[in-house]
Parts: structure tokens; sequence; C-alpha cells
């Protein structure tokens, strides 16, 4: 089989790690792909927004099958297109994307099918949402409700802190037009759970839980990222927790989404938040997470294709969906300055040292090969390296080793990554 991955960060060098180990297929090929994604597949120059060019690449060069990994192309519609040029493709429609693609969407479903979630307001009126920030609790969650590459959701302990997010998303035009409509909602507390699914929309099998760290500093200090690190499992959902979760919200929300005419295919992510109350949604994502996915795909043990084609007929159930035992961890090396202003085209040296360690992987997130032969930085979210272990704690001292051999001016890592799990345990 000829297999195109659409997307170009470490997510989907992750999936075509795993992909790889697949006998079905013949081809590789990733669009637009990275510096690192081209010693796997063949990179085809097409960005994963231009899904009218994916479409007609895809039909041209007669791919077997379309893994597409990112949100936008998701939320464009991409599977719909290619459904109608005739070839089957890995993840959900236009319609049942917008569980990610609108946190309004997402949150009148949960309300109207009684799914937990954080008590919230919407606003399409930026004067309104700063009325009610005034008599809110304090702190508060401001999220644009729209796609905003993970950085559309601000904590805010303040009020002043909540009316400079609203400010930013509806009147400045931060995130464009997916901040005119905000999303104000209750801060909630306790450990969180990160957890990847697959879905025909009627079957669910879940993958291994992880926990995410999303702020750029240790301590879980500093701004939100599209995510620094992750281990998995995560020692706070423990097997009553899983339980309760598929049968409060995983299995609630696949039946509210084909209740509402658009049943959800593909890779369901489900955020969590274990609070005093039970398990409640934080929010959903319409993919595999990133760098979830670096942490999680390690360790599956099953054909990732025969998974994903087993989802796209309808046959999940029938599907061996099997993960090894032990614990994986990702530490995330980023360029200094990221979320925010940050250079690229840094030469990085290191990786042959870290990637000749037993267990361990460097996936790529924002990496160019330069036209001498170079591999340079091109994103604020660099290399993910992963390492795999028999115990967590194993797991994570593996991947600060494999990480300090690596170097980029400005490198920037957590160097915390694992330790709240490990404290846990």
């Amino acid at each position: 089989m000829k297999v195109l991955v659409v997307g170009g960060g470490g997510r989907e060098h992750a999936i075509l790690q795993k992909l790889k180990q697949s006998p079905l297929i013949t081809r590789l090929y990733c669009a637009p792909g990275n510096g690192g994604i081209a010693s796997l597949a063949e990179c085809v120059p097409i960005r994963a927004t231009e899904v009218e060019a994916l479409t007609g690449w895809a039909v041209a060069n007669a791919i077997d099958y379309v893994v597409v990994a990112p949100d936008d192309p998701l939320c464009l519609g991409l599977v719909d297109l290619l459904a109608e040029r005739g070839i089957p493709a890995f993840g959900p429609s236009k319609a049942a994307a917008r569980i990610e693609g609108s946190k309004v969407f997402a949150k009148k479903l949960m309300r109207k099918y009684d799914i937990p979630t954080a008590a919230c307001e919407i606003f399409s009126d930026a004067e309104l949402a700063l009325r009610y920030i005034r008599i809110a609790p304090c702190p508060m969650v401001v999220k644009a409700d729209g796609l905003a590459l993970g950085k559309g959701v601000i904590i805010c302990s303040t009020r002043y802190e909540a009316e400079e997010a609203v400010r930013d998303m509806m009147e400045r035009g931060k995130f464009g037009t997916s901040g005119n409509r905000v999303v104000v909602e209750e801060f909630l507390e306790g450990p969180e759970v990160s957890v990847l699914a697959f879905t025909d929309g009627v079957s669910l099998k879940p993958m291994v839980s992880g926990m995410d760290h999303k702020r750029a500093l240790d301590r879980d200090e500093g701004l939100n990222t599209g995510g620094m690190g992750v281990i998995a499992p995560n020692p706070y959902y423990t097997p009553a927790i899983a339980e309760d979760c598929m049968q409060s919200i995983f299995l609630p929300t696949l039946a509210a989404m084909r209740a509402e005419g658009c049943p959800f295919q593909g890779c369901l992510y489900f955020g969590l938040m274990l609070t005093e109350n039970g398990p409640k949604v934080i929010e959903y994502n319409c993919r595999f997470g990133d760098p979830e996915a670096q942490a999680v795909l390690p360790l599956l043990e099953s054909d990732l294709l025969d998974i994903m084609r087993h989802i796209t007929a309808g046959t999940l159930a029938d599907a061996d969906v099997r993960f090894a035992q032990g614990a994986s961890c990702c530490v995330v090396l980023a360029s200094g300055g990221y979320p925010e202003m940050y250079a690229t085209g840094k030469d990085i040296f290191g990786l042959a040292e870290a990637e000749a360690m037993a267990g361990v992987s460097v996936l790529h997130s924002g990496t160019r090969l330069t036209e001498d032969g170079r591999l340079t930085t091109a994103g604020g979210r660099v290399l993910g390296v992963t390492a795999v272990g028999a115990t967590l704690a194993e797991a994570v001292e593996k991947a600060y080793l494999a990480a300090g051999k690596i170097r980029f001016e400005g490198v920037h890592m957590r160097i915390d990554i694992g330790a709240k799990a490990l404290a846990a345990r």
C-alpha cells in the first residue's frame, strides 16, 4: 500500500515511525514533512492546510490510504474531500472535527448530554465578556473558540489577566477569527490526565494514559505552550478512574456525536481533570496529541495501519490493540524564547549520540535539512526526545541522558518532566 501522512511535526514523525513497521506498506509519503521525517518517508512540498492540493496529489499518485494528523486540515474537511475522490483516510469528518475546532460546540455538546465539565459562559461580545469577568470568581480560564496552536487557553489568576486575555482575543485579534467568540469557565483543580483513544464512532479503545506538561518553565510556570513533555502512563489514572471515565465521559461523548449526526472516527483526545467531584473534561482534540503521541505510540505493539483501517471500516471492535508494559518519557527541546519570539536556522548537533542509546528515539518537530545537508532548527518546538523503560524512573532518566547529548544555540527544555508523576508513585 502507498500511504500518505499529512503534517510535519513530532506527532507525524511518531506516526510514521510506527507505520514504517507495518508489512502492509510499500511506500510512505509525508506532506510536508521535516528534516527528520525525510529519513522515513518521501516528503511532498504541500502544506497541511492546502487541502485541495493534497487531495489532487493523492489522486494523481494513486495513494491507497491517507492519515490526516493535524487539526487544521481535519477542520478544513480534508477527510471529506478525500472520501469524495474515493480515497479512504484516518481522521474525523469536518463536522466531527468541530469537537476541537470550536470550543463553543464542545461546551454546548457537554451541556446538552450531561458530560461532566467545568461550568462556563460563552460570549461573542467583548463588552459582555468583560462585564462577566468583573463578577466571576478567580481564578478563571479564558479560551478562544477556534484553533490557536495550543495557545488559545489562558489560565487567569486575576481579573486583570482575564480582561487582557479577552481583549487580546476579541479586540486585538491575537488569534484571528478563532477569538471572535470566547469561553470563560471555572478553574478546575486536580491532577491532569491525557487519554488518546481509537474510535470508529461506536467502539472505543483507549491508549496508554499520559501526563502533559504545558507550561514553558519548570514547576508549571510560564506561558502555555503546545507541550514541553509527556510521561506515560499517568499514575493518577487508576483502573477505577478509567472505568468511571469510560462510562461517564468516553462512551457518552461518542453517543452525543452520533446523536448530533456527526459520528467521530479517528483518534479522540480527552483532556481530563481529576477533581474532588470526579473526572471532568477540560478539552477534546480531534487527533493525536503532540507531544502525547510521541510518548504513547512507542508503547504500541499492534500494527498501527491495521488499527486505522479497522476504524475507517467501522470494525474497530475486531482490531488487535495492544500496548507494552513499562513506561515512556518525552522531553521537548525548544528554541529559546518559545512560545513567543525565537530564532531559527541554528545548527543541531549530537543526534547520532542520542539515538545510539537503547530505547531512545528522537522525533523531529521543527527541523529543516539545508541544501548542504546540515540539520537546523525551524520552529519553536524543535525535537522530542523519547525514551522507553521498564519503569517510569528509568524512562525519565534515559530521556534526559539522551536530551543532554543534543546541542543547538538557545536550546531550552524543562528539567522536571515526570517529577510530579514520580512523586505520586
